[in-house]
């Protein structure tokens, strides 16, 4: 039971994370494009690289803990189902080169955020 007690409280931080993360996106950059959405997705691939490596390598931690912040922080932060959205409703509009756009930044960038995280978490491991 600590098990979903400790998803729930981390997916409670997540959701909070990301509408601050997106909010803060959008009032920096517009809302002429997906920024918030694309700035969380990003940031929460490189969170999910870094920890990848710190919680199986450098940090015994509880597995109520591991579940907090992999499950619930990080499924609850990052915005798949959102990402999906958008680009659903840039399409209907039209907007076909911006959903072409939006689907290679948001790919790409997410893989090489984790990659990036995962590669900055070994150097840190060293």
């Amino acid at each position: 039971m600590t098990v979903y007690l400790a998803i729930a409280l981390g997916g409670a931080l997540g959701a909070v994370s990301r509408y601050w993360v997106s909010s803060k996106t959008y009032l920096w950059l517009g809302t002429e494009f997906p920024y918030g959405t694309l700035m969380v997705n990003i940031s929460g691939s490189f969170i999910m690289g870094c920890l990848a490596i710190i919680l199986s390598e450098k940090i015994e931690l509880p597995e109520e803990i591991k579940f907090a912040l992999l499950v619930g922080f990080l499924g609850s932060y990052t915005t798949f189902s959102t990402f999906a959205l958008d680009g659903l409703q840039a399409f209907q509009n039209g907007a076909f080169m911006k959903v072409a756009l939006y689907i290679l930044i948001s790919v790409t960038g997410s893989l090489l955020g984790v990659w990036m995280g995962y590669l900055g978490a070994r150097l840190l491991m060293r």
